[in-house]
């Protein structure tokens, strides 16, 4: 909560500005309201695996602003970071982190809720000064009679903000019932994490169970209570302590017939218990070696294609969408989010894409970075080997490869 006590003086506005939804008269529709779940699941220490090894992967993205326009020659001129302030913006999301924490947290927040709200804060000239991640516990979709869509939040402490759909950057996890929020997982994680919790109550209790009553000494004629407890305290010290020097053989004489109880306990085997987290890795579409980074680079890639990739895409969709106007999306400007996917690739795969630095598909600070290595300067320049050229050249004899040389 403390972030939103941070910027209320910069969105106390929210419920009195004509932008507000609390001078409209609302159309309320009951069903399009959620309870973010979630939270007693991230307590499991499965689900937290499986949930932080996307997020990690989710936090080394890069976020940038591109502007594409088109030459004269009808080739595309792209410019990286044209605008300062947002490119502050998508290193530093707001004043309290960086851009992967940022991303981390939203990517959590995807997993366990299906849904991660944005708040974006504008200057007085109404360009995006900050995003900030909305910490609701409820969220209410709303409608005022132009049809214009509003959110309600309701946080921990029971507070209740009013956003326009203008202001909200909304990321879905997985789409089907809704028409607004994304859907939950709460239905298919519940009996799972019901089972899964159930079988480590049942091995605890099974130990637990090994210490209690394990002989039931049974005597023929009526006994005082403190005689009993003086007579199983004898049988405990002189046939159950390892340190009195039994033979392992316990005797008895007709006063009393010593039974041993064994208690049944039932312990899910191995197979039930691996079942049972296998189910719950499938959920989430993971495998053990990505959440015990183990996995080779192609089973990376084909994590990376199926699971974050789309993850990507609805990322730069999303904050295109909000973080510009629709002019400036006609004139080329988007964002762009993407990793440099070679951090798991092989020595050996890094070393063969200098083929590329020699073929100008990659810069020579492209591949340092795939490397670990730090950027040199003048490395962010393509460069191509002589014996190469663009169609056009190679019809020409060369010649605009050769031109310096002549």
């Amino acid at each position: 909560m403390g972030i939103f006590a941070a910027v209320k003086s910069a969105i106390k506005n929210a419920f009195t500005s004509d932008k507000g939804a609390s001078k409209y008269k609302l159309v309320e529709h009951l069903s399009n309201n959620m309870s973010l779940w979630g939270n007693a699941a991230y307590d499991n220490d499965i689900v937290r695996a499986c949930v932080n090894a996307k997020a990690l992967r989710i936090s080394k993205l890069s976020l940038r602003h591109i502007q594409e326009t088109a030459r004269a020659d009808s080739s595309k001129q792209l410019n990286i970071n044209p605008w300062p302030y947002m490119r502050f913006l998508l290193e530093e999301p707001n004043r309290y982190m960086s851009i992967a924490p940022f991303l981390h947290k939203l990517s959590v927040l995807c997993d366990l809720t299906g849904n991660a709200f944005i708040l974006i804060l504008r200057d007085n000239n109404g360009l995006p000064c900050e995003l900030f991640p909305i910490p609701a516990v409820m969220a209410e979709a709303k409608y005022n009679p132009d049809g214009a869509l509003f959110y309600d939040f309701t946080l921990k402490n029971g507070e209740r903000w009013r956003f326009a759909d203008y202001d909200i950057i909304h990321l879905r996890g997985d789409f089907y019932i809704n028409d607004i929020f994304g859907d939950s997982r709460g239905k298919s994680l519940s009996p799972l994490l019901e089972v899964v919790e159930t079988t480590d109550k049942g091995i605890i209790n099974a130990i637990k169970n090994s210490s209690i009553v394990r002989w039931l000494l049974k005597y023929t004629t009526a006994l005082r209570d403190e005689d009993l407890k003086k007579n199983a305290q004898a049988f405990a010290d002189n046939y159950l302590n390892i340190s009195s020097g039994a033979v392992g053989v316990a005797a008895v004489d007709a006063k009393a017939e010593a039974t041993q109880v064994n208690p049944q306990d039932y312990v899910p085997n191995a197979a039930q218990m691996s079942k049972s987290t296998e189910r719950l890795l499938s959920l989430f579409n993971i495998n053990d070696k990505i959440i015990k980074s183990s996995a080779n680079e192609d089973e990376e890639n084909e994590y990376y294609e199926t699971v974050i990739e789309p993850f990507v895409i609805k990322l730069s969709q999303e904050f295109t969408r909000k973080l510009f106007t629709r002019r400036q999306r006609s004139t080329g400007n988007y964002i762009s989010a993407g990793s440099f996917n070679l951090q798991a690739a092989s020595l050996k795969t890094k070393l063969q894409l200098v083929q590329m630095v020699d073929r100008g598909a990659l810069s020579p600070n492209e591949w340092r970075e795939s490397m670990g290595l730090a950027p040199n300067e003048g490395g962010d320049k393509p460069i191509r080997r002589l014996d190469t050229a663009t169609v056009e050249s190679a019809d020409n004899g060369g010649g605009e490869i050769n031109a310096p040389n002549n």
